[in-house]
């Protein structure tokens, strides 16, 4: 005779089976109220006048039965989704950009958008705009020069209705903020020749990248000192002690006195580097950075740095606003030239 195993008995740790997602239904079961009327409270609809008492009651159903507003359905009856997407920089981004970005995404999410960060790194142009495009966003906002009029088009035929860039250039069909780097290696350099400065070097980061960010720069401290007998010297550094290093122990044989360093974090990188050799900052060689970090106030001597104006978060979430409600219209362009030189100890 065959014997037949008997089944085992549940063990203890299994985990038990999902309980049924709760539904509108289920909420306004509870509420003792329709459906329509859910969804009105719960997506803050103002044109249906509803009393306070029933509002409360709506949402305390919600909260006990743990019921959470689907997405995906919310954008079939809008017929575009609430999605703001925003593309993780190919590039290093400093904590001027990061805290910029946070008031951008706090100011869009008042205005009802949900703000998503996509990872899509090594992807450009319109192989990353078909990456994107395949999360059906209502908006996406591009940092730096990863797309192109071939990927703005891309994403308009997926239904985005606003497209904006943010950095040196605009795109053909898109929305742009962009930023002026020139004005900031102008203001840099025209600092440094009126203290008295006439061999200055400029930092032009090595990493990958950023030369869309600092060749205009440089550019900008060369036309400050253009038609003058101050010198212009393009020093390449890596973002590391090592680099640094190296360069600070030829920096007497350049014969420099004076640096605009890109930004603070390379600034305060080199000028420690030029301290361990025995360099004086300021008397031997003045230093000025870009973004006016709090570290930058904190070193001795003082940082010297270019303060940069970037735009309200909550201008560019309404800018984001207005392209959404009228896609059709002309695409917006807005200059920042906000750049000023806080002078302090290192120069």
């Amino acid at each position: 005779m065959v014997q037949i195993p008997k089944a085992a008995a549940p063990s203890s740790t299994t985990p038990p089976l999902p309980h049924s997602v709760p539904t509108s239904a289920d909420v306004a079961r509870l509420a003792g109220v329709s459906r329509a009327t859910v969804s009105y409270v719960l997506n803050n609809t103002s044109a249906v006048r509803i009393s306070e008492p029933t509002r409360r009651r709506v949402r305390a159903a919600a909260e006990e039965l743990g019921y959470v507003p689907h997405a995906a359905a919310r954008s079939l009856r809008a017929g575009h989704s609430r999605i703001v997407l925003m593309p993780t920089p190919a590039v290093p981004m400093g904590p001027l950009y990061h805290g910029f970005i946070d008031e951008l995404q706090w100011a869009l999410g008042r205005l009802d958008y949900t703000v998503v960060q996509h990872g899509s790194v090594g992807l450009r142009g319109e192989e990353a705009a078909r990456a994107w495009a395949e999360l059906r966003p209502v908006a996406v906002l591009v940092p730096g020069t990863g797309i192109g009029p071939e990927g703005v088009a891309v994403l308009r035929r997926s239904g985005a209705r606003a497209v904006v860039t943010i950095g040196p250039e605009a795109v053909e069909g898109a929305h742009a903020v962009l930023l002026d780097h020139h004005s900031v290696g102008h203001r840099a350099g025209a600092h440094l020749y009126a203290r008295g400065r006439r061999r200055i070097g400029v930092v032009v980061p090595e990493e990958r990248g950023l030369g869309v960010f600092s060749r205009p720069r440089l550019e900008g401290v060369r036309r400050a000192l253009s038609g003058t007998d101050g010198t212009v010297t393009e020093l390449p550094l890596g973002y590391d002690e090592e680099s640094a290093a190296r360069l600070a122990a030829r920096w007497r044989a350049l014969g420099l006195d004076a640096v605009f360093a890109y930004n603070d974090e390379y600034a305060m990188l080199l000028m420690r580097a030029l301290q361990d050799v025995g360099l004086r900052v300021p008397e031997e060689t003045a230093v000025v950075g870009a973004d006016d970090l709090m570290l930058g106030r904190l070193l001795r001597p003082r940082l010297s740095t270019v303060h940069i104006e970037l735009p309200a978060g909550r201008d560019l979430a309404e800018l984001v606003d207005r392209a959404v409600r009228d896609p059709g219209g002309a695409p917006e362009r807005r200059t920042v030239r906000g750049a000023t030189v806080v002078h302090r100890e290192s120069s």
